[in-house]
């Protein structure tokens, strides 16, 4: 029963149905009218159909970042391919005409432009999966969509690049002496392991970058230490013939190295197969699931924490 009361507002009775909720918890509460916490972290499958069923919101963001990328460069979208073109030219400089390193390696040019456009790739996921976090709060604050989504926008962004320069690459390498063969097909495997590896690697650093704002800055020099023992200017196996064992084994595991090889034992008649690491297919598949998945999960575990401050 209920009565009016003199300032008209409506008085209810000790035996209303609003008594049927005293002393439940929160949680009983939120289980009984169905309620959930706003923006909890879904489970992994469902997270899974969630990035699914934003694929398209990914190419169509992956593309807009792509046309907007070098819109205030006169040149424009041809740095895609100037950018590791001149870090090659600077390279070859270097190392191979002032240090010589280029001693011991057919085919120098072609073996140093393949290595720096494959390493450039796994270079700019990095640095871009950094950023993705934090350089996006404002779309993270203002709408509802699973996180990794932008990680792996942005990877995808490194992978139409990479496509873009492979066009050059394959230029050169035919300008240097190499002729098209069947073994030029193995590239295609090679990038696509190498791109779920890209893929995982960018979602860990987007987390890391999520929380420490320095992370963009130090970066650069992590980066190029990875690169000097990632034999982008040199043969491995080379330079360490004479090297200990682990030493040896631990540079030709280095995952950079893996699939700059795998690239090079495409493309270069005479990077042969006694200069990869053994059991390098399975080497490079193992790097691609271990960070794929891995990194995904390592990802998806802070998902309810991203751009909350």
């Amino acid at each position: 029963m209920s009565e009016t009361t003199h300032d008209g507002t409506v008085a209810t009775g000790a035996g209303s149905a609003s008594s049927a909720d005293d002393g439940l918890t929160p949680a009983d509460l939120a289980a009984k009218y169905g309620l959930a916490v706003s923006g909890a972290r879904p489970g992994l499958p469902a997270y899974v159909r969630q990035l699914w069923g934003r694929r398209h919101f990914i190419s169509s963001f992956a593309r807009a970042r792509v046309s907007a990328q070098y819109t205030q460069a006169r040149l424009g979208q041809l740095w895609q391919v100037l950018t590791p073109l001149l870090n090659a030219a600077v390279y070859y400089f270097i190392f191979g005409l002032l240090l010589g390193t280029d001693r011991g390696v057919d085919n120098f040019i072609a073996f140093l432009v393949t290595g720096v456009f494959v390493f450039t790739y796994t270079q700019s996921s990095v640095m871009a999966g950094v950023r993705s976090i934090s350089g996006n709060l404002g779309l993270i604050r203002a709408l509802h969509f699973p996180r990794a989504s932008l990680p792996l926008a942005l990877t995808l962004v490194q992978l139409q690049q990479l496509l873009m320069s492979m066009f050059v690459l394959l230029a050169i390498v035919l300008m240097t002496g190499e002729v098209p063969r069947t073994a030029w097909l193995l590239v295609v495997p090679a990038l696509l392991l190498q791109s779920l590896f890209n893929a995982g690697l960018a979602m860990v650093m987007a987390r890391l970058g999520s929380k420490m704002t320095d992370l963009a800055q130090l970066m650069p020099f992590i980066l190029r230490t990875w690169m000097y023992t990632s034999g982008v200017m040199y043969s491995i196996t080379h330079f360490t013939a004479h090297a200990p064992a682990p030493v040896q084994l631990a540079l030709q595991l280095n995952p950079a190295a893996v699939y700059i090889d795998l690239v090079r034992f495409a493309l270069i008649d005479s990077f042969t197969a006694d200069q990869l690491p053994p059991h390098v297919w399975a080497v490079a598949l193992g790097w691609a699931l271990a960070m794929g998945v891995g990194g995904f999960v390592y990802f998806w575990k802070a998902e309810e924490r991203y751009g909350r401050g």
